[in-house]
């Protein structure tokens, strides 16, 4: 009786059907998962519906399979709930960006007219940075290249490197900060 209360306090928080669907766009059976983690193939289906929770040494098994971490693997199980943020805006040598933060990334939607320069952009923690040129022409200097993007080009790079923008012509741009995960 306490597994089964156990089981569904927790199905309102985890939805383990997610596993489900990562092994069939992954192409894999019941089975080949079962062989590649070690578990049964009774486990693995009584945990894609839902009718058993998960525990850690498990989710790392089948995380494994799935080239992910047991952390990442459980976070896809959490009950599906859309983030919902608002826009902030600010300018900073002569660039306009509206940007929305999340906790492991930010999307930055930019605008600069030509000769605009932003030799210190916002501070970077240890992220990688995807720039995008959505119109116009976009110069970025490292501390080794100098990197010139058009319309439709982007430049992804470690971003706690020195790094600036230019716009060499009237431009209009996406920058993503992706966290980089922390394995130690």
């Amino acid at each position: 009786m306490a597994e089964n209360s156990s089981v569904s306090a927790l199905s309102g928080m985890f939805d383990f059907s997610i596993l489900r669907e990562i092994r069939k766009r992954e192409g894999l059976t019941l089975d080949e998962v079962a062989s590649r983690s070690g578990l049964s193939i009774a486990v693995i289906s009584r945990i894609e519906r839902n009718q058993t929770s998960a525990e850690l040494e498990t989710l790392y098994k089948l995380g494994r399979v799935f080239g992910m971490s047991a952390t990442d693997l459980l976070a896809l199980t959490e009950s599906r709930m859309a983030h919902r943020k608002v826009e902030d805006s600010y300018q900073s040598d002569g660039f306009q960006f509206r940007v929305v933060r999340y906790a492991n990334h930010s999307c930055f939607l930019g605008e600069a007219k030509a000769g605009a320069r932003i030799r210190k952009p916002e501070i970077h923690h240890d992220d990688h940075e995807t720039c995008w040129v959505i119109e116009g022409r976009l110069r970025v200097e490292l501390p080794h290249e100098t990197v010139e993007l058009g319309a439709g080009e982007s430049l992804q790079f470690d971003a706690i490197q020195e790094h600036s923008y230019e716009a060499v012509e009237d431009s209009r741009l996406i920058l993503v900060h992706v966290k980089k995960r922390k394995r130690y």
